[in-house]
């Protein structure tokens, strides 16, 4: 349900590494006439040229990570259109309001609190034995955000780029959350949540590539962890227009308008990824951005230095490269998720990623929608949710490049665990529904500092032309433990906590498998990757 994600090995660490910077071939190179270009990686040229994180990247930065308040509104939307809007006697006979469901009152002897048109369960009726259709609806969301994430996090690598893809799934979006308001039966409003799902999967992925690839290697680390602060301020949000909206058509409606504003108001002004054009072998575009992030920062970039991949750099370096003129374009070099598969180093990433990521949703996206079962307002325990996620982002972020992301995806997920585990043995009835409530906020508390974490911490995994490829497939691994925590949640009790703690304990203890990538650089390439761990 978004991630911030790098460092500088000398300062305090990211998900970049060592300077790559190639020295000149002779001392007192300068940049005048007949003088070889100097080649520098995109990290380098930010931190000595550039700026890492100055007016340019700020502003990029807020602009491109609203769109994680919209995959919030798009996403914790079922929360309020799928409620159980509550029931009342009328008419007095054959209804006993200390009944707690419907399920055995006589038909016409009792009527929905706000009328049929509260909630998709009061219009359709889904209570009772239709009851499991709630699940069913929200699984299937989940199940399109887990073929979008793929599909998206393959066009941003390849063709679409990071700054298409994310304008490609926000006009999908404001088409299909309009369309769902419509919908004019139970089938339907299951089919238009699917290809909602789809495009929303691709949102978060794409928004926090963009968002962070431009930023330099000791700032990135921070920047990262602080995209999850829009997507728990779109939560927040959603709370305040679902309470306005209490009509679940109107709801859809108020939720997808900002999409539609997304675009005509912030993507004109977004660029796209300089590290993109790198890879894809179009070095002028890439050269233009940085010398626009120069000039935005107040820096000056000389014309004497150009872009080059970590691998070239690595030739240069040892003398095996004779370099062409800085704005030559490139041969593009792609990747796909079976490249990654075929590294034995990226493919044990992948697997732990792709686990620690399932395990995670079930427990962050269960704790968000098991409010319905914790019998208190659910507007004030959504907005309660939403603010006690945002600590967890700013304690994660001052901690991360201090003791790494190895120890804080550890940490964190066990920490959700524990109290999860206490409230599977607490009732929910007096004051033990208080107890039960807090531990679900220090469980969510917990698990949201582990969700912000493990975008950066799968980028930093990856090089970048497999990276959004390889948070694709971690993003779609997420998506399946989002399909199973409504599952979980319709079942009630203190169950889903039992599952949530369990779920927890097992992905820190997958992640104790995962290397550190604390003061590691931030690749180009496969090659680059692979004689970087080697060396």
């Amino acid at each position: 349900m978004a991630n911030s994600p790098g460092s500088n090995p000398i300062s305090h660490g990211s998900s970049l590494g060592a300077p790559l910077l190639i020295p000149s071939k002779e001392p007192g190179w300068d940049s005048g006439p007949g003088s070889e270009p100097q080649k520098v990686c995109v990290d380098d040229m930010l931190q000595n040229y550039c700026g890492e994180f100055g007016y340019w990247q700020l502003k990029h930065f807020v602009l491109t990570s609203q769109a994680w308040a919209l995959e919030a509104f798009h996403t914790m939307v079922m929360i309020f259109a799928d409620r159980d809007p509550g029931w009342r006697c009328v008419g007095g006979l054959g209804c006993d309001e200390k009944e707690s469901n419907v399920c055995g009152l006589e038909p016409g002897s009792w009527e929905w609190e706000g009328g049929p048109g509260s909630s998709t369960v009061a219009q359709w009726g889904l209570v009772c034995g239709q009851k499991y259709k709630v699940g069913l609806v929200q699984a299937l969301f989940f199940g399109g955000c887990m073929i979008g994430a793929g599909v998206f996090g393959h066009l941003s690598d390849s063709k679409l780029g990071r700054k298409g893809s994310l304008t490609a799934v926000c006009i999908l979006n404001a088409i299909f959350g309009c369309l769902t308001s419509l919908a004019p039966d139970y089938s339907t409003y299951l089919l238009l949540r699917f290809v909602t799902g789809f495009s929303t999967g691709g949102v978060g992925l794409c928004s926090f590539v963009l968002a962070t690839e431009p930023v330099g290697p000791t700032k990135r680390g921070v920047a990262g962890m602080s995209t999850f602060y829009f997507f728990s301020t779109g939560i927040a949000l959603l709370s305040g227009i679902a309470y306005i909206f209490p009509s679940w058509r109107a709801l859809y409606v108020a939720s997808s308008i900002p999409s539609i504003l997304f675009l005509v108001l912030v993507v004109p002004f977004i660029s796209e990824s300089p590290r993109w054009y790198l890879v894809r072998g179009k070095m002028n575009e890439a050269m233009k951005i940085m010398r626009t992030i120069a000039n935005a920062n107040g820096h000056h970039l000389p014309d004497g230095v150009s872009l080059a991949l970590d691998d070239e750099a690595n030739d240069a370096s040892n003398g095996n490269q004779i370099w062409k003129a800085a704005t030559v374009e490139k041969e593009a070099i792609s990747g796909s998720i079976v490249d990654v598969i075929r590294s034995p180093i990226t493919r044990i990433r992948l697997f732990l990623a792709v686990g620690i990521n399932f395990t995670c949703s079930v427990v962050y996206y269960g704790l968000s929608l098991n409010v319905v079962n914790l019998e208190t307002n659910l507007y004030l325990t959504v907005l309660l949710n939403a603010v006690a996620e945002m600590p967890a982002f700013t304690i994660t972020a001052v901690l991360l490049d201090k003791f790494g992301r190895k120890p804080l995806a550890i940490g964190t997920q066990w920490f959700s665990a524990i109290f999860c585990f206490m409230g599977s043995l607490t009732g929910n009835v007096g004051i033990s529904k208080v107890i039960r409530m807090c531990c679900g906020l220090l469980g969510i508390f917990g698990m949201a500092g582990t969700y912000n974490l493990l975008f950066i911490y799968t980028a930093e995994l990856f090089p970048t032309v497999v990276r959004n490829a390889a948070l694709g497939s971690a993003t779609q691994a997420a998506q399946m433990g989002a399909i199973l925590a409504p599952f979980v949640v319709i079942l009630g009790g203190g169950f889903p906590f039992l599952v949530f703690g369990v779920c927890g304990l097992i992905g820190g203890m997958l992640a104790s498998y995962l290397p550190e990538t604390l003061n590691k650089p931030l690749y180009d390439t496969m090659t680059g990757l692979e004689e970087g761990e080697l060396a």
